[in-house]
């Protein structure tokens, strides 16, 4: 295998954020064609492998990958997959004790996962657990951005 003229190291990071970039312009879009459907869901999996590549990933690099999968996910309609994601943030969130921020988006993953997949108790119970943590923890931006999102489900 020939070495490439640039930093490889350098290369999964400038396009794990890149991809999670351009998957976050197709979440904010209000109606996608089924090929932006694609692109969004394509570009989230390439966000989170490029990660994963990155030597110096972090566990809130993946677990922010994680949640943007859920996210994708859910928007299209895809329970399973939605739920599947947001589980693994969770996990990933717990096991390396993520800040409460970041907790609270991986409950919002499972709220609004649970919610595509029409468990209203489930989801209402993932809900409460982000809403105590956005009271109790969050302030300023990061509180109403989770806010903002909450309202959403």
């Amino acid at each position: 295998m020939q070495t490439p003229e640039f930093d490889v190291q350098t290369a999964h990071r400038f396009f794990a954020a890149d991809c999670f970039n351009k998957t976050w312009d197709y979440l904010e879009k209000h109606e996608r064609t089924p090929e932006e459907n694609l692109a969004m869901i394509s570009s989230s999996h390439a966000s989170f492998w490029h990660w994963k590549q990155f030597e110096e990933h972090t566990p809130l690099n993946i677990s922010i990958a994680y949640w943007q999968l859920s996210r994708v996910y859910a928007v299209t309609s895809q329970p399973r997959l939605a739920l599947s994601f947001a589980s693994l943030c969770l996990k990933v969130s717990q096991k390396n004790q993520l800040g409460p921020f970041y907790m609270a988006y991986a409950y919002e993953a499972l709220a609004r996962a649970s919610a595509v997949a029409d468990k209203p108790e489930e989801a209402a119970t993932w809900l409460e657990h982000a809403k105590k943590i956005v009271e109790s923890e969050l302030e300023g931006d990061e509180k109403q951005q989770l806010q903002t999102d909450l309202n959403t489900i």
